[in-house]
């Protein structure tokens, strides 16, 4: 029975870990209930199919078109929703006969449809319940005379979506927060396992271990991100949202560092070019390829002991034996009971210590404090470590978010607007010579490939994979409309699974989604009498019109080349990991705190943002090669660049309270040249005239070399800190290639050396 509860909570936790807070589960099965009450109470009231149908489709949109985080939110916007769903439903049964008013306005439609998310999450919703609803008049070929009946039908429709969103599937910040803090802990505790499982992994095993590594360190810091977007709804003030950022960031930061350390201490042909570049330092001995035996069976048991602290990870759990292991791994933070090894390996240990001592700090936060009878010197050391942090960031005021200051068609959504509400115009003009009664199936099209989208080649991107889902949906609509027949609930059920299917394979893949919606049309044409082949072959060329029709507009009418966006995403990140760099040197070299958490999340949302704008970029359709290497590689190495400067804030964190951790003036006159080329990079990618150069020369152990030939400890804080720079500054410069940043003669010559040799 033991085992059989933790074979479940294993596959739970991997689910949870696959789903971060249960966000896109939740959404489906908020969607799907509201759609199942709405088709009962439908039923008992002897509503048609085609009232059915629209009841069904009004449900739907009624509950994913909501995305406001309060309760409260959420709540008027769905009441406001009403009067503009019935206004739809009506104008398009008074303007369903009249071809050329009702296209005009249709187009119009669209426009403050999209020209509305300027207004943020309400506006959004509201432009997308018109549009929808107009939609759904559409679809069921709505009449004047059965007004009062689809009245009825909305008004089911919306009072079933409160009822499941409110009631039912209820959903509050808070409790969002707590599911996504279970997600991040089943994620810490996956990256913890796969972190064991590369001690032991093979030659022939470890590439598969190392993707399993990255993979799970991706969706570590993807929860990170999606916990810091709640935080201020779900937590009680400013103050306690603060300290779990830091908490969490801590944790993230420690878990990249132990994974990186492990990687190096199982490296055979590792040389540290760090201590390389210390004065007098002899070169390393490179560490063997298997780990030393006893050596290993000690790291082994640590990461475990980790890995059980981060699974009991909740406040139920008490007793001696997980602070007695706490205590053991935080002693290594301090040297105490370290064991033998090389310096790599000794590395990891104290990596593990870190780790013990961020899940510590995320745990007072979440829990408050807890097994204090229990502690060791260096368990007490580092609560009033925490307690001094907690004080400082008690004391911090929260800054005003920037405001986007284009106006007119600079505007992204004015421009949006725009570009939809021509390329609509084009699709239902093109829609009404394949099909004077589905013509609108071109214009939806046209209108989702503009959703969310914020260049040429997104559109283009979007467009390809909606025409792929469709084309797959098809041949999916056709075998269960085959299969139903005219079994009417079974479709429903059916239609029931693909919305499901749908909302939780929206976040992950656009053509997934694409092929539920077609499937889903498929089934509700069998359900209205008017299905047929050609329906479904036709439901292809409207899409891939709509597409077109979407793609020529984004072309030609206020064009946002993909490379410009880029640009600008890119520039954004340099600026925003330029200013945690100087800001963790500053305070590394002796300067006044500030808050470094908010700007390394800063740099993490603006790096995630550039991710999404190189995807057309390196999407497998791309066609120019050498462009989409570039891409990649840019990308990659802003990561690295962002995991070093995220480590830096996180060691100049514990300056103002920490012991261990001492400011060094020195360090201001390596982050001079670092915040020079980022500036010198930055200003290229701007078009900026510049005439200086990137700097190189001496490594930045050689540059803080006091002159007392001393080798810095392996470990130690001054040395963790080197060597964050040097790899700052080796990825920065290797930023400088691909950009075409000019390099001073002696580097372009050491590069030619190199690529000679």
């Amino acid at each position: 029975m033991a085992a059989a509860r933790r074979t479940a909570k294993g596959v739970w936790d991997r689910f949870s870990a696959s789903d971060p807070g249960l966000l896109r589960l939740m959404a489906g099965l908020r969607t799907v209930g509201a759609i199942l009450l709405a088709l009962a109470v439908l039923t008992l009231l002897g509503t048609s199919v085609n009232h059915l149908v629209a009841g069904a489709m009004t449900a739907m949109v009624a509950t994913f078109a909501i995305q406001e985080k309060e309760v409260r939110g959420q709540a008027i916007t769905l009441l406001l929703g009403v009067p503009v769903a019935l206004a739809a439903i009506s104008l398009g049964a008074l303007l369903n006969s009249r071809v050329i008013a009702g296209d005009v306005f249709f187009v119009l439609l669209i426009f403050g449809a999209v020209y509305s998310r300027r207004f943020g999450d309400r506006g959004t919703a509201l432009g997308l319940i018109g549009f929808q609803v107009y939609f759904v008049s559409l679809f069921v070929s709505a009449e004047v005379s059965a007004l009062p009946g689809l009245f009825l039908t909305l008004a089911v429709a919306f009072a079933s979506s409160a009822i499941v969103r409110f009631a039912v599937v209820p959903e509050t910040p808070e409790r969002t927060l707590r599911r996504l803090r279970e997600a991040f802990r089943a994620r810490l505790a996956q990256l913890v396992a796969h972190q064991i499982e590369l001690l032991d992994a093979g030659a022939d095993d470890v590439d598969g271990v190392l993707d399993d590594l990255r993979r799970s360190t991706a969706r570590l810091h993807e929860a990170a991100l999606m916990i810091q977007g709640r935080l201020e709804e779900g937590t009680r003030d400013a103050a306690a949202a603060a300290l779990l950022q830091r908490r969490v960031a801590d944790a993230e930061i420690a878990a990249e560092r132990l994974g990186v350390l492990l990687l190096n201490a199982r490296s055979a042909e590792r040389v540290d070019t760090l201590t390389l570049h210390l004065p007098n330092a002899s070169t390393p001995m490179p560490p063997r390829a298997k780990i030393a035996e006893d050596a290993g069976t000690a790291l082994r048991r640590d990461l475990n002991a980790l890995h059980l602290l981060v699974v009991r990870l909740v406040p139920d759990d008490r007793g001696t034996a997980l602070p007695y292991v706490r205590n053991r791994l935080l002693g290594y933070r301090e040297e105490k009971g370290l064991p033998k090894g090389s310096p790599a390996l000794q590395d990891c240990f104290r990596a593990v210590g870190e780790a013990a001592r961020a899940i510590l700090g995320l745990r007072l936060a979440v829990d408050g404090a807890q097994d204090e009878e229990y502690d060791t010197p260096e368990a007490a050391r580092s609560r009033e470590e925490f307690a001094a942090e907690e004080i400082s960031i008690a004391g911090e005021a929260a800054g005003a978010d920037d405001e986007d200051e284009r106006t007119g068609l600079r505007r992204p959504t004015t421009r949006a607007a725009v570009q939809v509400a021509v390329g609509s115009a084009l699709a239902i003009v093109g829609g009404e010579f394949l099909s004077t009664q589905r013509w609108y199936w071109a214009v939806l099209t046209c209108w989702v490939v503009f959703l969310n989208t914020a260049s040429t080649g997104e559109i283009v991107v979007k467009g390809y994979r909606r025409l792929v889902g469709t084309v797959l949906g098809v041949v999916a609509g056709v075998a269960l409309a085959g299969a139903v027949g005219n079994h009417t609930w079974i479709a429903f059920g059916l239609v029931l699974l693909c919305v499901f299917g749908m909302f939780f394979t929206a976040p992950l893949s656009y053509a997934m989604m694409s092929f539920f919606v077609t499937a889903m049309l498929g089934l509700l044409y069998t359900l209205l009498n008017t299905y047929s082949l050609d329906v479904l072959v036709l439901r292809i060329e409207e899409t891939a019109l709509g597409a077109a029709c979407g793609i020529i507009a984004a072309v030609l009418v206020l064009p946002v080349r993909t490379s410009h966006r880029t640009d600008e995403e890119l520039g954004t990140v340099l600026a925003r990991l330029r200013d945690v760099v100087s800001a963790a040197v500053a305070q590394l070299s002796g300067g006044p705190p500030v808050d470094l958490v908010d700007l390394a999340r800063d740099l993490d949302t603006a790096l995630d943002d550039l991710r999404s704008s190189t995807k057309p970029l390196t999407h497998p359709i791309a066609p120019l090669r050498a462009r989409r290497q570039t891409a990649r590689y840019v990308v990659a190495l802003l990561e690295t660049c962002a995991y070093h400067a995220r480590s830096l804030a996180a060691t100049a964190e514990l300056v103002p309270s920490s012991k261990s951790v001492a400011a060094d003036a020195r360090l201001a006159l390596a982050g001079r040249r670092i915040t020079h080329n980022i500036d010198l990079i930055a200003a290229h990618v701007r078009e900026e005239e510049t005439d200086g150069t990137i700097e190189s020369g001496a490594s930045i152990a050689a540059m803080l070399d006091s002159g007392r030939h001393q080798v810095l400890r392996t470990g130690s804080v001054a040395f963790r800190v080197l060597r964050h720079l040097q790899r700052l500054d080796e990825g920065i410069m290797g930023l400088a290639r691909p950009l075409g940043v000019p390099l001073a003669a002696r580097e372009e010559r050491a590069a030619g050396a190199a690529k000679g040799a």
